[in-house]
């Protein structure tokens, strides 16, 4: 059975406030919750990020009550992001100035068993099922959401989990399709914004002349028509996080108001004369070559250097074929769920069919295809000739032995030349001799296959 850990901070000098409190707990035979106590000096912070508890319990006294603010301050949003309860023999008015963001209740004498803990429990039932919802949404939407196990996929999928611990800025890059919209989200809903919105926005499907207004809203009288005040995406993601799809369709205006904002997290709406702050992280996505882009004068290369801190670059199904049939079997099982569908399994020969086809449309494809299937299948076993693509642009089943056997090594070498490449961002010298080929004979296998050295280097700031 998981504890629920009850931290309780005790300032010298307590005398019987600390020990009345332990009593309380550790004679009740079942509180629910584990207690374990500290002495209020050293590296608070420290303990109560390595505790993680529901709820801490501070010990204060009415001598120490002047000492509230700096305790706060010492331990910081560690202790924050656990409700606080103050134990104190202060009186009301005193108690009544301490009043702070975080805590979550008062104790004061007398210390009646049955009232402390009852308290103390009603507060470690919410929030631990509140811990249990968000625990829901995250699994709903976080990574459990990202399936695939090769190696490629799980080097950059592993970057997640890190960088939902900061607001630092990413750039997902990837084809069509290979879910960086999901990605996104799960970076959200896995941080400590997660209770608070997640905007997306596609930056290419906005008309040019209405999307700074849809970044940054506008003034009443900014232009004709506009009899009213209006937010933009950046003002509704407030505390949360915004999306920005396409980011390399802004235009060249937007593009400089929106590195303002990312320098010093100010923007202006239109018409307004008074800039405004914001708190929100940006996350940015392309399935475009923004070098490219930045050599084309599209992209500012100050934006593109703010925004590609972190990269994450997300490979095209093909070149995690491991993961085909893995992804298959999920959106099998959820569409036949969701549809009432008779549908279990595939036939080896189906299998086959969907391990041969190129997926120009990724990922998103492969879902687009199996919930087809689903839709029109009337019996447990999913057959090859139920598998229709769109336009059956792949003809692979049909090809001879020789050619079949050209394909897989090009798709083999092809993979692996890309995945050396993401190891060592970039840098051929280093990944031919991980490949233990010369540098000129790796070169030419990088120009056969057409592969973009450019897309997998990571540009340092100073």
């Amino acid at each position: 059975m998981e504890h629920k850990e009850v931290l309780l901070l005790e300032f010298e000098g307590n005398g019987h406030l600390g020990q009345t409190v332990r009593r309380i707990i550790e004679s009740s035979p079942n509180p629910g919750f584990r207690l374990t106590s500290h002495n209020c000096h050293g590296e608070l912070s420290q303990i109560v990020f390595r505790q993680k508890p529901l709820l801490v319990l501070l010990v204060l006294p009415r001598l120490s009550l002047s000492c509230l603010d700096s305790v706060f301050q010492i331990l910081g949003p560690a202790a924050l992001s656990a409700p606080v309860v103050v134990v104190s023999d202060a009186d009301q008015e005193e108690l009544s100035e301490l009043v702070r963001p975080g805590i979550a209740d008062f104790i004061i004498p007398p210390l009646r068993d049955s009232e402390v803990l009852v308290r103390i429990q009603r507060l470690v039932n919410m929030v631990s099922q509140e811990q249990k919802t968000r625990q829901a949404l995250t699994e709903k939407v976080g990574l459990q959401q990202l399936i695939g196990k090769s190696a490629v996929f799980v080097a950059e999928i592993n970057k997640i989990q890190i960088l939902a611990r900061s607001d630092i800025s990413v750039l997902i890059s990837g084809e069509t399709g290979t879910g960086k919209e999901m990605v996104a989200r799960a970076i959200h809903y896995l941080s400590e914004r997660a209770d608070k919105p997640f905007v997306p926005v596609n930056c290419g499907a906005i008309p040019v002349e209405l999307l700074e207004n849809e970044l940054f809203g506008h003034d009443r009288g900014a232009f004709t028509g506009a009899s009213g005040c209006r937010n933009g995406v950046i003002q509704e993601a407030e505390k949360g996080t915004l999306f920005l799809d396409e980011v390399d369709s802004l235009p060249l205006l937007a593009q400089v108001k929106l590195l303002r904002f990312l320098q010093d997290k100010e923007y202006r709406p239109l018409g307004s004369t008074k800039a405004m702050k914001g708190d929100v992280r940006i996350i940015a996505a392309s399935n475009a070559n923004l070098e490219n882009a930045i050599a084309a004068g599209t992209l500012r290369r100050d934006l593109y250097y703010r925004l590609n801190v972190v990269p994450i670059l997300l490979p095209a199904l093909r070149h995690r074929a491991s993961d085909i049939c893995l992804l298959a079997r999920h959106f099998l099982a959820a569409k036949a769920a969701k549809l009432n569908s008779p549908a279990v399994d595939f036939s080896p020969e189906a299998e086959r069919k969907l391990m041969l086809y190129n997926w120009p449309g990724n990922v998103r494809e492969l879902e687009h295809v199996i919930e087809r299937v689903v839709v029109l299948c009337t019996q447990r076993t999913i057959q090859e000739d139920q598998i229709i693509f769109s336009g059956e642009n792949n003809q692979s089943d049909q090809l001879s032995f020789q050619a079949m056997k050209v394909k897989v090594i090009s798709e083999f070498e092809t993979n692996y030349i890309e995945n050396l490449l993401i190891a060592y961002r970039g840098n051929i010298t280093r990944a031919a001799q991980a490949a233990q080929k010369e540098r000129r004979t790796f070169w030419q296998l990088i120009r056969k296959y057409k592969i973009d050295v450019e897309k997998f280097k990571v540009t340092e700031l100073h």
